[in-house]
């Protein structure tokens, strides 16, 4: 009569690719954009006042110096300026045109937005050119964008295919409303917080994948998790069952049976843990009750 050893295995497992803050932090729409209502785009309905002097106080430029996006504006509001003073007398004159810097002459042909005046001709939407007096639209850059023409270059959220108009938050290359970017299983946001996916792609937060995929330990009958801290989980896999390493032990003595010293390893009989010792015990005691050698004492692998 012999007693086998068992094989066991020290299994390392990563359950899945799991993304610890590598989801890029919300982001605002790109390019940024201000949005100004109807009632920012105004038609003119009286004489602008006469502009105020006022003193340049900034540094003389070298006369070699590159001129930049700032200087091109401050020559273009010094050029209304001296256009506006010019015209002070004119009854009809309601201001110069931001845009195209003509005179507007009448109060129905002018409108103010954006802290500046326009011909109502002039303030159109710079792709499709409709008419934007007293509509909604939006400054991108140095652009004006009405309404539809902007939406049309938001991108949509995967999840409810509603246009994404403020934070967009990225993740797996695809883009969600922050509120839509949830576990497939708890539906609980994930705006911030790690999460991780199963083989079909499919998004959870760390807690639900833990429970619907980690192995049971066949001692305990409790999940095998990783430890505190760390993303892998260990485990004995004998007998071709799953065990938390504390849970492999003698079910006589209590001896851990996943060290490699002598008498240490697992000597199962019938499936039941045993360390050698204990081993050597259990079948003594099978024999004697059976009076006879041909009991199946050890379990063959």
């Amino acid at each position: 009569m012999t007693t086998q050893r068992t094989t066991l295995h020290v299994m390392i497992n990563v359950p899945a690719k799991s993304y610890q803050k590598k989801v890029p932090p919300p982001t605002l729409p790109k390019p940024k954009a201000k949005r100004f209502t109807p009632e920012e785009s105004t038609e003119l309905s009286f004489p602008a006042p006469p502009p105020e002097a006022f003193e340049e106080k900034t540094a003389p430029m070298s006369m070699n110096s590159p001129k930049g996006a700032a200087e091109d504006e401050l020559d273009k509001l010094t050029d209304l300026l001296m256009k506006n003073l010019e015209n002070t007398d004119d009854p009809e004159f309601f201001g110069m045109c931001y845009k195209c810097s003509g005179k507007i002459s009448g109060s129905k042909s002018g409108c103010k937005a954006m802290d500046n005046q326009y011909h109502v001709t002039c303030f159109v939407c710079d792709t499709c050119g409709c008419q934007l007096l007293n509509m909604p639209f939006y400054q991108v850059e140095d652009k004006v964008i009405c309404e539809p023409d902007y939406m049309n270059t938001l991108e949509n959220c995967v999840v409810c295919k509603d246009v994404i108009t403020d934070r967009i938050l990225r993740a797996l290359n695809f883009a969600y409303h922050p509120q839509c970017f949830m576990c497939s299983e708890c539906e609980l946001c994930l705006d911030g917080i790690h999460f991780t996916i199963d083989a079909n792609d499919n998004i959870h937060c760390v807690n639900c994948y833990y429970k619907k995929y980690s192995p049971r330990c066949y001692a305990c009958n409790d999940l095998i998790l990783p430890e505190e801290g760390k993303d892998e989980i260990v485990r004995i896999v004998s007998m071709e069952k799953d065990f938390h390493v504390s849970c492999f032990k003698c079910e006589e003595c209590g001896l851990l049976l996943s060290s490699e010293e002598e008498g240490h390893g697992c000597y199962p009989i019938e499936g039941h843990l045993l360390c050698q010792p204990c081993n050597g015990k259990r079948v003594k005691e099978l024999t004697r009750q059976s009076g006879t050698t041909q009991h199946p004492l050890t379990t063959e692998l």
